[in-house]
């Protein structure tokens, strides 16, 4: 989390909402070899509910359970430069948005982790246009051979550690002039944030 308190937001909906825009997150454990990492896509379940899987012969997989572990949720971020500015006379920075999440991790019952896997995959097939690809198109043999080759664990989240670095330092003008430049130099996504997170 930045030290700055500007950069932080208490806003539960604003929070979830980043969660659910970017779907995908790093699992972060120290494990007895060492601090380990594994990216993976994840679902909201309620507010303290955070859902995902990983491969079984992940290295963090035989240690989840039971661990206190943090999951980082790292939302668009881009440069931003002086040029925006109305005193060219400083320096560039780099905006982001990102939320760290910290609880214990419990594995999943195969009833719960056959929910996720269909929950995941109606989540990201309505974000696609067209007809949605189904699960019921995968053959037994496939549908049981992915469940048999992945573990589902849910984090408990019991802190949240928000920053939302969009430029909150500017004016209202700036903001705006900082916005249509990173839209314009291909970053739409950096710019919606800046748009809806305001000082």
């Amino acid at each position: 989390m930045h030290p700055n308190p500007l950069f932080r937001s208490e806003d539960q909906d604003l929070l979830d909402r980043l969660v659910s825009e970017v779907s995908f997150g790093m699992v972060f454990l120290t494990t007895p070899d060492g601090p380990r990492v594994a990216h993976a896509p994840m679902l909201t379940y309620g507010t303290d509910d955070i859902r995902f899987h990983l491969a079984r012969g992940n290295a963090l997989t035989k240690h989840l359970d039971g661990a206190r572990a943090l999951i980082t949720v790292n939302g668009p971020d881009g440069y931003v430069s002086p040029r925006w500015y109305d005193n060219r006379d400083t320096v560039p920075t780099w905006d982001y948005a990102a939320l760290v999440l910290e609880g214990t991790v419990e594995r999943l019952s195969d009833d719960n982790l056959e929910t996720l896997l269909h929950d995941v995959i109606t989540t990201f097939e309505g974000r696609i246009e067209g007809e949605p690809w189904l699960a019921s198109e995968s053959s037994e043999r496939v549908w049981s051979g992915l469940f048999k080759g992945i573990t589902g664990f849910s984090l408990k989240v019991e802190e949240r550690r928000p920053t939302f670095k969009l430029s909150q330092k500017k004016n209202p003008v700036e903001r705006a002039r900082i916005a249509a430049g990173v839209e314009a130099y291909g970053n739409a996504g950096l710019a919606h944030w800046m748009r809806e997170f305001e000082a």
